[in-house]
């Protein structure tokens, strides 16, 4: 028997306001899940992380890895039925915790979106397999994820080669817009 959280809104209500999404309309079809090309460094999958707030599981959540290796690159969001933006969501959510004080369980966290906002500045889009290499240097913890990023490599979740926009000015305009 599941036990709700003793106000099991109040987080559910505070994160639909703050990211404007309506996440009880999730099906609970793991298309979210299925797509993520990070779900192995998860603790919990997407459809996990929804389904814990819509339970008042508020501490479980906000001390997720989850929330935090989410890069917000949209593959779960393109496939949901329910057109939910989880990354707004997961976004939503670190605010919560960092405003809460809770303890990110991810430390070098800051320095991987790092490594993502220098790929879409770069490419207008995610390289996964270059943010990763970057980060493992930066983090200087080159081997401890390698058979993640092979299994990754076969299931063609890492590109080899970046794709890129044509027009790189309107990213351009977003960084210098938000500097």
């Amino acid at each position: 028997m599941i036990e709700l959280g003793d106000d099991h809104q109040g987080l559910c209500d505070a994160i639909e306001t703050a990211s404007g999404i309506n996440f009880n309309f999730c099906l609970q079809c793991k298309t979210c899940t299925n797509g993520c090309p990070f779900l192995e460094g998860m603790d919990y999958s997407p459809n996990q992380i929804l389904r814990l707030i819509q339970l008042g599981m508020d501490q479980q959540v906000l001390e997720s890895s989850t929330i935090w290796i989410c890069v917000g690159c949209n593959t779960c969001s393109s496939g949901c039925p329910m057109a939910i933006d989880i990354p707004a969501i997961m976004d939503a959510l670190r605010h919560k915790a960092m405003e809460t004080g809770v303890k990110n369980p991810e430390p070098d966290i800051f320095h991987f979106h790092e490594e993502v906002l220098k790929t879409v500045k770069k490419y207008g889009r995610t390289h996964k397999l270059e943010i990763m290499m970057r980060y493992k240097l930066k983090t200087m913890d080159l081997l401890s994820d390698v058979g993640m990023g092979l299994k990754m490599l076969k299931k063609r979740k890492l590109d080899l080669t970046p794709s890129k926009i044509k027009d790189k000015s309107a990213i351009a305009k977003i960084f210098k817009k938000n500097k």
